[in-house]
């Protein structure tokens, strides 16, 4: 049985930063630049190489961003050339438990899912009368 009463906390609208963040969150790239990272410190190629399919321009965003939110700390050293490494904070190691209780949900309610979006689509593809 479904219980909608819950606390007043619970109900709270989520908007400002909270969604802005969440919006970020659950980009085409964010959670695949998290996951690599949780191998351990990497420099932006071997991240690029790593995260199939991403553009430089499109990670250098995720990361400025991840690194804003305190997720992702990026050091420099003073090499020639100069190498730069991303590794997560332990914020981001934080955020690994929610994400994969979230992937783990999905995975459970996939066929459920997948049902109903079929269900939808043949209803949304009947002719209307």
């Amino acid at each position: 049985m479904l219980n909608y009463h819950h606390s007043p906390e619970r109900r709270r609208v989520i908007d400002g930063a909270d969604r802005e963040f969440l919006v970020r969150l659950g980009d085409k790239w964010s959670l695949s630049v998290i996951e690599t990272l949780t191998e351990g410190p990497l420099r932006f190629n071997e991240l690029k190489k790593r995260v199939e399919g991403i553009s430089q321009r499109m990670l250098t965003l995720t990361l400025r961003h991840l690194e804003r939110d305190g997720l992702v700390t990026r050091t420099m050293f003073a090499t020639i050339p100069p190498r730069v490494d991303y590794e997560l904070t332990p914020l981001g190691f934080r955020l690994l438990k929610p994400v994969t209780e979230l992937v783990e949900w999905v995975r459970e309610n996939s066929e459920e899912i997948e049902a109903a979006q079929k269900t939808f689509d043949q209803q949304a593809a009947a002719p209307q009368r």
